[in-house]
């Protein structure tokens, strides 16, 4: 497919969707039906099924600097005293779950992910590991992840957390182009990314990870050529490569610049378009949604087997169903049920001093939630799900037909009686193929907002 039926063929389908970090999307969960009471009691059903195997997600909020692209629950500050404070939280949340769990867990994955996790110190840092693993086993296979901002990232922060067991690291760029950067607020060079990179490699980290960002205001073709020529020089394993969701309704920094510096739906398409082959021909393999791997990364091997998995965490070579998000905003899957925490640093720390569990939000999955969960995140990790008809309401069962014809006469998926295979077009819009299983957007379309598929 030559570029200018790519650019025709992601024009056709540049509609908003949710992303499918979980099925149902946050916007569609049933408060009603949660409770702090049935969550605890699922934890622990799921803790004995997954044989004391647990994820953990832990929200380390804080940045220094305000980068005005950024969607994230996030808080700005300088101020480094709210460090002890908030980590204090997390431990007594921490210390909750060990209580619910009953016996020692065995951790497989933890991600610290922000904000800016590197805002805190490599000492709280690494007491902050150190604690969790004090009442738990790592797993022998485990991978242990940052997300780091260069510009506030040391060695000694990484030395601390690869001491303690950290094998993995994603650096958030987005963008070189110094313009970009500007607008942002993201000032960030090169230089200081490499800088990064080269102390990871040198720490024994297994695995990095570079985001970047297309769409972004005053984005050029230029700007991803630059980017990428300059990302091919650091060889990282994996490259996540997202689509700049412009959604200033929900976060009120995006309105630093106008709705005119953000690049229209062509030029956001033609950015996309040159990005995906210039990755591709420095021989990254797009996987699943957003993301591109070397073959000689275990992301890569993991789908290649059948084996990748998607949660809130992102892609996944591992697949355990119990996640513990820690710390304020997180969100845990117990895969029968979501649970969110409060969306304050206040609210959340207020909660932990109470003995309570910071939780305002949650969703207890129906039957019908979990075979579409299961169909959906078959779609996004091995391209490829069995939707069985007769198993749902009649008309919904022919909604998804209906749309799976159309994506078929588009050529993004194939159809074989109630197999559903997702064609090389369709990997590039494989939410599309997503939405049309979902059944809360089918009958609530217009209850929720999203930022648009590309």
């Amino acid at each position: 497919m030559n570029i200018a039926e790519l650019q025709d063929l992601l024009h056709h389908y540049d509609v908003p969707l949710p992303r499918y970090t979980s099925y149902p999307t946050v916007p569609y969960w049933n408060n009603a039906t949660f409770s702090p009471w049935a969550w605890k009691q699922l934890v622990q059903q799921r803790f004995e099924a997954e044989e004391k195997i647990i994820c953990l997600y832990i929200h380390l909020p804080f940045c220094e600097e305000l980068c005005t692209y950024c969607a994230c629950n996030k808080r700005i500050t300088k101020n480094h005293a709210v460090e002890e404070p908030y980590l204090h939280s997390v431990l007594k949340e921490w210390e909750m779950y060990l209580q619910l769990f009953g016996s020692q867990p065995i951790i497989k994955e933890i991600h610290l992910g922000g904000g800016t996790p590197t805002f805190f110190s490599p000492k709280n840092l690494r007491f902050l590991i150190e604690s969790i693993l004090q009442q738990a086993q790592k797993a022998p296979e485990h991978e242990f992840s940052v997300e780091v901002h260069p510009n506030y990232t040391t060695y000694e922060h990484l030395y601390a957390l690869r001491s303690v067991g950290f094998n993995r690291i994603s650096l958030g760029v987005q963008d070189f182009d110094p313009k970009v950067q500007y607008v942002i607020n993201r000032l960030q060079s090169f230089q200081q990314t490499e800088q990064v990179v080269s102390w990871a490699r040198q720490l024994g980290y297994e695995s990095v990870n570079i985001d970047l960002v297309y769409g972004l205001p005053w984005q050029r073709l230029q700007s991803i050529e630059l980017t990428i020529n300059q990302i091919a020089l650091l060889k990282p394993d994996r490259i996540a490569f997202y689509s700049y969701a412009h959604v200033p309704w929900k976060s009120k920094a995006q309105r630093r610049y106008t709705d005119e510096d953000v690049p229209k739906a062509q030029e956001k398409i033609s950015l996309y378009s040159l990005g995906y082959q210039l990755l591709t021909n420095l021989g990254y393999i797009p996987i699943g949604m957003d993301h591109f791997a070397l073959p000689s990364d275990k992301l890569f091997q993991a789908y290649r087997k059948g084996q990748l998995h998607r949660n809130f965490m992102g892609y996944t070579t591992t697949n355990h169903k119990l996640i513990i998000g820690l710390g304020m905003s997180s969100i845990s899957d117990a895969w029968n049920a979501f649970a969110q925490n409060d969306k304050t640093v206040e609210g959340y720390e207020y909660a932990i001093a109470q003995g309570e569990l910071p939780l305002v939000s949650g969703h207890l999955l129906t039957q019908e939630d979990l075979q579409l969960r299961q169909i959906i995140l078959q779609l996004m990790c091995r391209d490829t799900a069995r939707f069985h008809y007769q198993d749902f309401e009649p008309d919904f069962a022919a909604h998804v037909w209906a749309q799976l014809k159309r994506l078929a006469a588009d050529e993004l998926v194939l159809l074989e009686g109630e197999q559903v295979k997702v064609l090389p077009k369709g990997k590039l819009l494989i939410r599309h193929v997503c939405a049309a299983f979902d059944a809360y957007l089918y009958r609530h379309a217009r209850k929720a907002q999203f930022s648009k598929a590309i």
